[in-house]
């Protein structure tokens, strides 16, 4: 289990991150969320022992990382995809890692297939591109066979194809029992992704809940209706005090009412609706509502 305990983080005036408390447990993937310098990835710096908390504490099966006897054994971990020496080869910079930490070679050969880097195996890093770094990353994070993951935005550099494969990579990790992190902006690989969801911003927590249960509390029911004759619908709309908002195509979206309601509703305004259907806020909906006082950048509209 991965454990943040009352962490903080403060770098001269700045807090980074500001008492923060979760946990990630064994047998799902947890996505960690946040805006731009919302304190995700110095929370990872300081479970891995790369920074020194200000104060609370950062565990991986209950110690600092910096204590783990077999570090990579325990928590195998990415951060940064580039953060590699561009004169060796993937084969030898896995080699490197396994013989620093009492792993057998033969897990190289190994986690090389696993991503798929097996016939670039004696290539130098410096020729990879963006997305077989990012292999090449994952694949130094599973050398060890650990039980727990920490992963920084595993998918940025991918094709369609190779996020695809690292969803069901950390789908097959947590269905071993493994306890996976792994932070991302992209909110629809998320949805697809994660089972639980650990919200930040501007270092607090936010959020600490399942997937559905976070869009359901900060996401917006609604319904989606269309008329037979559009243009009542649309005389109906103007005159109700019922939340709603022309949605294209003759549609209009309705807030604040169920189907049944609303049904009963236009009938006794003689429309007839030949579509009524509930809609739910994506995660990425539910996501940049539930953040809009804590985004730290924000740029403005042409």
């Amino acid at each position: 289990m991965i454990q943040v305990q009352g962490l903080s983080k403060s770098y001269g005036q700045t807090r980074a991150v500001d008492d923060l408390s979760f946990e990630v447990r064994p047998g799902s993937v947890t996505g960690f969320l946040g805006p731009n310098g919302s304190g995700k990835t110095t929370t990872m710096r300081m479970l891995l022992g790369l920074d020194r908390p200000t104060a609370g504490r950062a565990l991986v099966d209950g110690r600092p990382y910096a204590e783990l006897a077999a570090p990579l054994r325990t928590l195998g971990a990415l951060l940064d995809a580039n953060a590699v020496h561009g004169g060796r080869t993937a084969r030898g910079h896995l080699l490197c890692l396994s013989r620093s930490n009492g792993l057998p070679d033969r897990r190289v050969a190994e986690v090389l297939d696993q991503v798929g880097l097996a016939e670039v195996a004696g290539r130098r890093v410096r020729g990879f591109s963006l997305g077989m770094r990012q292999r090449l990353g994952v694949a130094a994070a599973l050398l060890g066979d650990p039980p727990a993951l920490l992963l920084d935005e595993p998918v940025n550099g991918l094709d369609p194809e190779g996020i695809r494969w690292i969803r069901t990579l950390l789908r097959g990790l947590a269905a071993e029992g493994r306890a996976v992190l792994v932070s991302s902006h992209l909110m629809t690989e998320m949805a697809l992704t994660a089972d639980h969801l650990v919200v930040i911003g501007r270092g607090r927590l936010l959020a600490d809940s399942t997937l559905d249960d976070f869009i359901a509390e900060h996401g917006r029911p609604r319904l989606r209706v269309r008329a037979v004759d559009p243009e009542k619908l649309d005389r109906l709309m103007a005159d109700t005090s019922l939340t709603a908002s022309p949605a294209g195509d003759g549609a209009w979206e309705v807030a604040g009412v169920t189907g049944e309601e609303f049904a009963r509703y236009a009938a006794s305004h003689g429309v007839v609706l030949y579509e009524i259907a509930s809609r739910q806020d994506s995660l990425e909906e539910a996501f940049m509502r539930m953040t809009a006082d804590s985004v730290e950048y924000r740029a403005v509209a042409a």
